[in-house]
């Protein structure tokens, strides 16, 4: 489907054009984020101006730390996608932490055991995502020091867990993080939480193959809705140049081995035998 965006819309995209400055950038990203239609065909140009967004903040408030002559750590991304477990005191960070990932956290029934971002990497079936999790959000949280550090870390990620105990602390975690435009998941203590987690996160896993092979592992991460092309260029930049045809198990195929083009849309767990000329 094609997005067809309207003037107004190409008018704030020729505002990010030609701005020199972050807070213009960031100006016109927002109302080209406004400005954009809502519609599967636009989802990905909708993710790509959120990441633009996520990485002039990120950035700004890096500099902010630096120009105040604060140490700033910089945590490494891996893995397809970051998400961050985000909460109040006691309400389970940790805890999920030490569950989902290799990360070996102190656990306690005291207040504020988590100092600094904790990270870990979990394996949802051959993905890698990583984990981090933010210390205790306290009221008046964006008065403290470390705020902008923090911030940095949450507004650059894919996903947000909250977690609170009730409905005051949910209150103080929206007083405290009122600007924060990405995806959130309320922990309820789920056993499938990994499934949710993998749902919200809007990726599928394809499954790469040569002839008369078994499937590759691991699989490869994409978001949703891509296509052939999308998987080829992810596998290697030659493949688009060279690519013949490819043959399809699973979801999208309409039977088992299909023949298919580049614009073929993948679905999750789809089996791929990329041949070339």
């Amino acid at each position: 489907m094609p997005v067809n965006p309207g003037i107004a819309y190409q008018k704030a995209e020729q505002e990010y054009v030609n701005a020199r400055t972050d807070s213009q950038k960031l100006a016109a990203l927002k109302k080209m984020l406004t400005l954009v239609p809502k519609h599967k065909g636009s989802e990905k140009l909708q993710k790509g101006i959120k990441e633009k967004i996520r990485k002039i903040k990120y950035l700004k408030e890096k500099e902010i730390k630096q120009k105040k002559g604060q140490h700033v750590d910089v945590i490494k991304r891996e893995g397809a996608a970051t998400i961050v477990l985000v909460g109040t005191t006691n309400s389970g960070k940790s805890t999920l932490l030490a569950k989902l990932t290799n990360a070996k956290v102190k656990i306690a029934e005291y207040p504020f055991t988590t100092k600094k971002p904790e990270i870990g990497i979990m394996d949802y079936k051959g993905i890698k995502i990583q984990i981090i999790e933010i210390p205790a959000i306290i009221e008046n949280f964006n008065e403290t020091e470390k705020a902008p550090y923090f911030l940095s870390i949450i507004n650059t990620a894919n996903l947000i867990i909250l977690f609170f105990n009730d409905a005051e602390e949910k209150k103080l975690l929206d007083a405290e993080l009122p600007d924060i435009e990405i995806k959130k998941l309320i922990y309820n203590n789920e056993e499938d939480i990994k499934d949710k987690i993998w749902k919200k996160l809007s990726l599928i896993k394809i499954h790469t193959k040569m002839p008369g092979k078994e499937p590759n592992y691991p699989p490869v991460a994409l978001e949703k809705n891509s296509t052939i092309e999308d998987l080829a260029e992810h596998v290697h930049k030659d493949f688009i140049m060279n690519f013949k045809f490819a043959r399809v198990w699973g979801k999208s195929a309409k039977f088992p081995g299909q023949t298919v083009s580049l614009n073929h849309v993948l679905k999750d767990d789809d089996i791929i035998e990329l041949h070339m000329k």
